[in-house]
């Protein structure tokens, strides 16, 4: 074993190293940090887990079907922070409201639609089959699509499915080979 003497030379001070061949074996390498999108899976995930833990009765993983999922995403609701006009609100279709109104705070539609992503991403990750993914089912496409509409119409802005312009494409095929044969 050996201990040298390193110089900090940004601040002027000395530590003291020690080198052993025993060192790797008491702090084995880490493992790199995880990024956003994985913490945040990972973390979607338990939440998803604890409360089907949190059911009465308990649900396993197993036995989760498309109306847990359903059900876990209106439960998120309350946690929400989007204010989605009711029918009868004053304010209902007005992007920017003028004053304050008792409408309730809702998850946002991005919001749950990124979060399916995830859950659908990890349940495959933890062993389930693509088959089986309760996050993958029609019915949940259901709901998310219901709740854009919902939240769009409330704010009074008309969500449109954005197309791909085909003509634009076949205009740059045309020029390019145009440029080829001259």
């Amino acid at each position: 074993m050996s201990t040298a003497i390193v110089k900090d030379s940004a601040e002027g001070s000395s530590r003291s190293t020690t080198n052993n061949a025993n060192d790797q074996h008491q702090h084995p390498p880490q493992p790199p940090p995880l990024s956003r999108y994985e913490s945040q899976k990972r973390r979607d995930w338990n939440t998803f887990g604890q409360y089907l833990k949190n059911q009465r009765p308990p649900v396993s993983l197993s036995q989760c079907n498309c109306n847990h999922v359903l059900d876990f995403l209106r439960y998120l609701d309350q946690f929400g922070k989007t204010k989605v006009h009711l029918h009868g609100c004053v304010f209902f279709g007005q992007p920017d409201p003028p004053a304050p109104c008792t409408c309730p705070l809702r998850q946002a539609w991005g919001s749950l639609d990124a979060l399916i992503g995830r859950l659908r991403a990890a349940y495959e990750e933890h062993g389930g089959s693509p088959e089986t993914n309760p996050f993958g089912n029609g019915a949940i496409r259901v709901y998310l699509r219901e709740v854009r509409e919902c939240q769009a119409k409330a704010r009074g802005i008309p969500y449109k499915k954005k197309k791909k312009k085909k003509h634009h494409i076949k205009a740059i095929d045309e020029a390019k080979s145009s440029k080829q044969s001259t």
